[in-house]
């Protein structure tokens, strides 16, 4: 079978974007026709300045979530990347082939870096480095496909480069892998600022919707939302970002086509209030799935333990065909 690797970081509470544009497919599709492993990446949370009972709730309600969308422990792999060494472990080996000039050239360090440095903050190397982290998350599990938002593309694409690279210098190791992305709501934007992504590390704002806001707060955010000049309704993503937002979100929470949806309104006001109504249906299940959850922590718990321990048993060959392959020396116990 394709085997199939993602995860989301407990950087903030989880959006709709998460689950349109990620976390509903790996549900529907991904763990039905593949290996699949959905992970809790929180390692990744420690790049910024972070609180760590903040990154340990977050880690839980995020594992609560994949499953209350639907993931089911006995179709995939679903654990938390801490819990499993051979992240860590790879990481470090793929350092040791990655640049300097690959890691400063990565969009999301600059705009994240700069952020930082706006705040007046001191920038991490973790924040530089972590997209080989990202490698190794993806690289440990002969990964074949990674399902993600447009914005992840450039990450898999430097994981491919690290395992072509090391391939070619010490032999056969990793699958090359490549990444997927959804054709519809790949990347749902920011409702106040339609230009940005749904990012849930954005703590506040009303242009977020957040996987767990009551039904009242998701309509009053979705009936704010920015629009565009004019009146007419017409999806056109350059010209008109706001609306087109909109109808993204209603055509990826209905199944219909934004081109096409347009056609059925004439006026915002109409639109705006089928696509909140649309969301509070999409998310009605999954709230009340991990409300169940919250209310059985023993389960997740068990699954997460599970989990890591076959993610462990999957990773551990490749990791250690890498270590041997870059030339260090096996322990000793293993050597006997």
């Amino acid at each position: 079978m394709t085997r199939v690797f993602s995860g989301v970081k407990p950087t903030g509470h989880l959006t709709l974007g998460n689950y349109l544009g990620a976390m509903r497919r790996w549900a529907a599709a991904d763990q039905h026709r593949s290996d699949a492993l959905f992970c809790v990446v929180d390692l990744h949370a420690l790049t910024v300045d972070h609180d760590p009972a903040r990154v340990r709730r977050l880690s839980r309600q995020a594992a609560s979530l994949l499953l209350a969308a639907g993931l089911d422990p006995e179709l995939c792999t679903v654990f938390v990347q801490s819990h499993v060494d051979e992240h860590a472990r790879l990481s470090y080996v793929l350092e040791c082939v990655a640049t300097d000039g690959e890691m400063r050239r990565m969009i999301q360090y600059k705009e994240k870096a700069a952020r930082e440095r706006e705040r007046g903050g001191s920038v991490r190397l973790s924040l530089l480095t972590y997209p080989v982290l990202m490698a190794a998350d993806i690289l440990a599990y002969g990964t074949d496909d990674v399902p993600v938002g447009n914005d992840q593309t450039q990450h898999v694409e430097l994981a491919r480069d690290l395992a072509v690279r090391f391939n070619q210098r010490y032999g056969h190791t990793f699958v090359v892998p490549r990444a997927t992305n959804p054709a519809v709501a790949a990347r749902v934007m920011n409702l106040q600022e339609p230009a940005s992504k749904m990012g849930k590390s954005d703590d506040v704002g009303p242009g977020i919707v957040y996987l767990l806001d009551e039904p009242d707060v998701v309509r009053k955010k979705i009936m704010r939302a920015v629009t565009d000049s004019g009146r007419e309704v017409v999806y056109d993503r350059e010209a008109r970002p706001g609306l087109a937002n909109l109808l993204e979100i209603l055509a990826a929470c209905t199944g219909g086509d934004p081109a096409e949806l347009a056609g059925g309104y004439d006026s915002y006001g109409a639109l705006k209030k089928d696509t909140a109504e649309a969301v509070v249906e999409v998310l009605r299940p999954v709230q009340g799935r991990h409300k169940e959850l919250c209310a059985d922590p023993g389960y997740v718990e068990g699954v997460l333990r599970e989990g890591a321990e076959k993610a462990r048993a999957m990773a551990r060959p490749t990791v250690d065909a890498a270590y041997r392959a870059i030339g260090l020396l096996p322990p000793v116990n293993a050597a006997r």
